[in-house]
């Protein structure tokens, strides 16, 4: 193993899983040793503690007339269930041909080490940082962040910056230079019927009350009409179209074709809002999506039973201006519209956050974009993230910077699931992309 995964072998080895309090230690040795890194590089390093899990602070000497630059990542991880799934174990990181394979080794260990790794080879070589640098690194994204938003109020003059940069996102594919700049935001609900006051046989009863689980059936199938499109009352009032430049530049995106599409998810076809490519359907256009469903007998065979409730989970993923309570609330109006009333209806509102976007074209985008083309040798790719970073949008909201998501996940890496895995090359890659942006920002 080279002296450059050596450090990355160690952070993977914590089993930092946020959201079980049994893992509570593990993640405190995780930060214990960020602290340690960050302050050996001459870095002035800080641990704040949270009502859970530690926010690592760490800071260059800052001078006048540098750009102020915050880089942010996030040391927790996923739980690794079913753990009889993976192919080796999860918190021994192991390589398999020209992998890595452990739990966080893209999400986000891997990312944010090579911008870490970036900083320390920065400073060997160079003596110091060409910009006034924070590191802030969270142990709490995958559980929401519930601790971050009220650091960042505290603390926000001491956060000074006039540009983020992440590296949480994705690749669009292999050697493919990446920069996101925009997320969908997301709106969560749960719908709950409410029949008879209990199960009743379907034999002695049926056909004479409704049937709960027919009706949920029916509520979700309103959701969209025959074009694909989202069927509720004002849900596009909103949105904006695509830009032309956006459209032309994602019509020939590599990894976005239908084989590949296929060849990825194993779907037998594509399917969505008709008018719209995938690229623009993933990155661009509103979605509503049906979570999880149930009610009645689940076990083995049958059981003549006419169910007193059921469920589903919905999300709706979100585009620039649309807001998540607006749309809660019309989720909400639209299944009261269309609940009959021999059925009782409760919607209960879950997690939201809003989407995002930046100007690509501004002068640190600009930057980002030819770093990413010296480093990859072609043309880097712009894109909306289809999925939602809610902290970045509160970062411009506090802080008032925008993000440069300069993504290094490939779409196989297996996040949030068995085998979580990062290609050696791509962390070599963040190191250099790191270095390159670092200096090309500093000249600014």
């Amino acid at each position: 193993m080279s002296d450059l995964l050596q450090d990355l072998f160690t952070v993977l080895s914590f089993q930092s899983i946020s959201t079980d309090p049994e893992y509570a230690p593990e993640v405190r040795k995780n930060a214990d040793w960020l602290v340690e890194k960050l302050s050996s590089l001459g870095l002035e390093t800080t641990l704040h503690e949270t009502p859970r899990h530690p926010i690592v602070i760490a800071k260059n000497a800052h001078s006048e007339g540098r750009p102020n630059v915050l880089l942010y990542g996030h040391y927790d991880v996923q739980p690794v269930d079913p753990l009889e799934l993976w192919d080796t174990p999860p918190f021994e990181p192991t390589i398999v041909g020209d992998k890595i394979y452990a739990r966080g080794a893209t999400d986000n260990k891997g990312q944010h080490m090579a911008h870490l790794k970036a900083i320390e080879q920065l400073i060997n070589e160079d003596g110091e940082l060409p910009i006034n640098l924070t590191v802030l690194l969270e142990g709490e994204e995958e559980i929401g962040s519930p601790n971050l938003v009220p650091f960042l109020e505290a603390h926000k003059e001491s956060l000074p910056c006039d540009v983020i940069l992440v590296s949480d996102t994705g690749m669009v594919a292999p050697g493919t230079g990446t920069m996101g700049y925009g997320l969908r935001g997301i709106s969560c609900c749960e719908v709950h019927l409410q029949g008879p006051d209990s199960d009743q046989h379907s034999g002695c009863i049926g056909g004479s009350i409704a049937n709960p689980a027919t009706e949920i059936a029916r509520l979700v199938a309103s959701l969209h009409d025959s074009e694909g499109r989202i069927a509720i009352d004002g849900f596009y009032d909103t949105v904006e179209p695509l830009a032309q430049w956006e459209r032309d530049m994602w019509a020939d995106v590599v990894g976005m074709d239908e084989q590949t599409m296929l060849e990825l998810t194993g779907a037998p076809a594509l399917h969505g809002e008709n008018g719209y490519s995938s690229a623009e359907r993933l990155w661009a256009r509103p979605t509503a999506e049906v979570n999880g469903i149930g009610g009645g007998y689940q076990g083995e065979g049958s059981k003549t039973v006419l169910p007193s409730q059921a469920f589903c989970k919905l999300s709706f993923r979100l585009v620039p201006n649309q807001d998540p309570d607006d749309i809660y609330e019309k989720v909400k109006a639209h299944f009261e519209k269309h609940t009959p009333e021999h059925i009782r209806l409760t919607v209960e509102k879950g997690h939201g956050g809003s989407p995002y976007r930046s100007d690509p074209h501004d002068q640190y985008g600009k930057v980002a974009q030819q770093a990413l083309k010296d480093v990859f040798n072609n043309e880097p790719v712009l894109i909306r993230e289809g999925g939602s970073i809610p902290i970045i949008g509160d970062f411009k909201r506090i802080l008032g910077a925008d993000t440069l998501m300069l993504g290094l996940a490939l779409p196989d890496a297996q996040i949030h699931a068995p085998n979580e895995n990062f290609p050696i090359a791509n962390f070599e890659k963040g190191v250099e992309l790191g270095k390159t942006l670092i200096r090309s920002l500093g000249k600014l």
